[in-house]
């Protein structure tokens, strides 16, 4: 196949399937991304450290996102409660000599159809950038893969800094997905 259309100063399109170190005239997704200089391999080098960060932003905020909604549940849920107890306690003449109204077990919960497309949302943005990801690690290219590495480790560090949940049970941990997406 010929490329020398390919590029202003007609070079090539380098790309290596197997591992390598190649800067100039590497390309990455496309034709259109290809490397003419050391300082555009920084900056892609750099935007691939972002993309990784911008995953571990996404991860976060769908987390937030589920705590919100259970926190509105639960809120609403004690709501009720509250208002129960309070007309059973109302109606009955022997409030002083009988126990409270009984509170009641929550549903379990089940996001409303806006919620559950915010929630879907949030999952396909985490998928479609974890899948961009993965397209730029399968060139193999040192450079990149330490990139992806490095906003793995920066992004988890910023976005993953919370308070952990000990639930009296060890080595369980709260996360969205299971694997990698």
């Amino acid at each position: 196949m010929d490329h020398s259309s390919m590029g202003e100063s007609g070079s090539t399109c380098v790309v290596s399937m197997l591992w390598n170190w190649n800067t100039i005239d590497s390309c990455f997704i496309s034709s259109s991304w290809q490397i003419k200089s050391t300082s555009m391999f920084a900056g892609s080098c750099i935007g691939v450290i972002f993309l990784v960060m911008s995953l571990e932003l996404l991860r976060r905020l769908a987390k937030e996102y589920d705590r919100h909604i259970l926190n509105q549940y639960q809120r609403h849920i004690a709501s009720l409660n509250t208002y129960i107890t309070a007309q059973g306690s109302k109606d009955s003449p022997q409030s002083d000599t009988c126990p409270p109204t009984a509170v009641l077990p929550a549903p379990p919960f089940r996001p409303n159809l806006f919620q559950q497309m915010v929630r879907a949302t949030l999952h396909m943005f985490q998928f479609a950038v974890a899948y961009f990801i993965m397209l730029l690690a399968m060139y193999f290219n040192g450079y990149i893969i330490i990139s992806i590495f490095i906003g793995a480790w920066i992004g988890a560090f910023i976005f993953s800094w919370e308070t952990v949940n000990f639930s009296g049970v060890i080595g369980t941990k709260e996360e969205a997905t299971a694997c990698c997406g």
